[in-house]
């Protein structure tokens, strides 16, 4: 399968930005710039549509005639063709992040259904009271990973046997249904992901000079990012969970949740990233 493309835009934004933090600030501080600056490149499609639920629930009235959940499709669905259009995305990650966009979906419906969160507000774009913009929440996290990958130049080594790490997401997809019925196997999925997963370094390049993380605690830091970003949604009214209100904070417990569902994430976007998951060649700089 052939590597995705590099992001056109990403070298020169890059190169501009670097210039300057380099030549203005020491060492340390130019690489925390540029890390910050990076990671918030790479999270530009959830970025943008945290940006539109907290405006759109500043502003929208409700005599309006478009609804907000279905203003907020339309816009995830144009600024999901603008990352095509601009090559942010690569048509094979896009495809990638649909599978990932669909099997959230999926989540969604069962997860209504069964009472664990809700969705109060109308609007003409819903399946079966899931508005369709909430798939593009899962497809945010799926854009974010294949682009992080590939701006920070990411080697994920030594990696796990491929097929025990698409197991391992499907347990853990399964458990997100099957604790409605059966006992619930997260804690044994936390020691799994250890088990797994606590060799593994990603190491990533900033400028020049090459660092890394051990994947769980990346995990772990994302999945922090990932619970601020659920309480902005809960904050706005836009979702709620089971006797939950506006003004509540979302469980600590669901970091536990946004954990496990990045290593469902992470397995399904090496799909189309799987040069990542070798050393770095020593001549590749």
């Amino acid at each position: 399968m052939p590597s995705p493309l590099p992001d056109p835009t990403t070298p020169n934004l890059e190169r501009r930005l670097g210039d300057w933090a380099r030549a203005r600030l020491p060492f340390a501080l130019a690489e925390f710039t540029m890390f910050v600056l990076k990671q918030g490149w790479a999270s530009l499609f959830g970025g943008l549509l945290l940006l539109a639920i907290i405006l759109s629930k500043l502003i929208w009235q409700p005599d309006w005639p478009l609804q907000r959940y279905d203003a907020l499709f339309l816009f995830a669905i144009t600024t999901q063709a603008a990352f095509l259009w601009f090559k942010l995305e690569t048509w094979e990650e896009a495809r990638v992040i649909l599978l990932f966009h669909l099997t959230g979906t999926a989540m969604e419906l069962f997860k209504t259904h069964a009472g664990s969160w809700g969705y109060p507000e109308p609007g003409l774009f819903k399946l079966a009271g899931v508005p369709l913009f909430s798939g593009f929440m899962y497809a945010s996290v799926g854009s974010y990973m294949a682009r992080v990958i590939r701006i920070f130049d990411m080697r994920f080594a030594p990696y796990p046997p491929l097929w025990l790490t698409f197991v391992f997401a499907g347990a853990i997809y399964l458990n997100f249904f099957s604790h409605h019925f059966l006992p619930d196997i997260r804690l044994g999925l936390f020691a799994a992901s250890l088990a797994l997963y606590a060799r593994t370094r990603i190491t990533f390049r900033i400028s020049d000079k090459d660092w890394w993380m051990p994947l769980p605690l990346a995990a772990l830091l994302s999945s922090v990012a990932l619970w601020v970003a659920e309480n902005i949604g809960t904050a706005t009214g836009t979702w709620l969970y089971s006797g939950q209100r506006p003004e509540h904070w979302v469980s600590f417990a669901k970091l536990g949740s946004w954990y496990l569902l990045l290593y469902v994430a992470f397995a399904t976007v090496t799909l189309v990233s799987r040069s990542a998951l070798s050393p770095r060649s020593p001549h590749s700089r």
